[in-house]
């Protein structure tokens, strides 16, 4: 019910974003405890997120997706409301034990989920935006681990578009959708890959970046691909779950991009944990 492979993606975000902090680049002893909490915080405020999404779903999925946890039976609807708010705030309260900015943006996050679940998943536009700002937010909450280096905010717009289009391609995975929703999410794509190309090379990490860019643009843009060519439910179903995976080698890249390469391969040994747990339980 909590989608376990996309949780790993969530935390991918927050060791992204420690590495944007440059907190493991200065030579002060790394901050095990800080990096715990905020990884706590992720996974939690994603698990509530999901099960609130199955929440609000609860009646539609009795029609599309009655294998799901709460019109199978295997949780009352009472009882998933109650699990999703607990890990919420146990997410938010990670947050907090870090600093006060953190528990701010583990509050954005939450807040940004139930809306979405809510409300902006029924907007062809500002639910994909809605979705977006919950990881841009999520990256934040990494980089918040040095609450000064929140000075770059404006990367946070990466994870946004990625995740936008993720969104909004995903609206076909049911009933199938239109190809040219799918052209629009590889142009996004392709913006979000030249953006990374652009921060490496100024960065002077544009060649280590290439050994997580060139397995990102693969799995990413593969399934895309054929789902352009047959946008059939299962195609669009396929390049959704590949697109939110790859999440992590695109995290991997921020990583190296900033002068964290061993964490940037700490990292990349996320995917495959994340590619095992998508077998055995669904990611969207």
């Amino acid at each position: 019910m909590m989608r376990p492979a996309n949780i790993v993606t969530s935390v991918a975000d927050i060791l992204a974003g420690i590495a944007i902090s440059g907190v493991l680049s200065i030579g002060f002893p790394i901050p095990w405890l800080s990096i715990i909490l905020l990884a706590a915080s992720t996974a939690c405020l994603y698990g509530g997120g999901i099960v609130f999404n199955d929440v609000f779903d609860a009646d539609l999925d009795k029609i599309e997706r009655p294998e799901r946890a709460i019109p199978s039976g295997i949780i009352s609807l009472r009882d998933a409301t109650l699990l999703g708010g607990l890990l919420l705030f146990a997410g938010i309260a990670f947050a907090a034990l870090n600093s006060l900015t953190s528990g701010l943006l583990a509050l954005l996050v939450a807040v940004f989920a139930l809306l979405y679940n809510k409300f902006g998943k029924h907007h062809s536009f500002f639910g994909p935006l809605n979705m977006g700002l919950c990881r841009g937010f999520n990256l934040l909450l990494g980089i918040s681990i040095v609450p000064e280096m929140l000075s770059n905010h404006y990367l946070a717009i990466i994870p946004v578009i990625y995740i936008f289009s993720i969104t909004m391609t995903s609206r076909g995975e049911v009933h199938g959708g239109r190809a040219k929703n799918l052209y629009l999410a590889a142009f996004l794509y392709a913006i979000v890959i030249c953006a990374i190309a652009y921060f490496a090379f100024v960065n002077e990490r544009l060649l280590l970046s290439m050994l997580f860019l060139v397995p990102f643009v693969v799995m990413i843009f593969r399934p895309l691909i054929k789902a352009i060519k047959e946008p059939v439910g299962k195609n669009i179903g396929g390049a959704v779950k590949a697109g939110v995976i790859s999440l992590i080698l695109m995290d991997a890249a921020w990583a190296v991009t900033f002068d964290a390469l061993i964490l940037a391969f700490i990292i990349a040994a996320l995917l495959p944990l994340s590619m095992w747990l998508s077998k055995l339980f669904a990611v969207t």
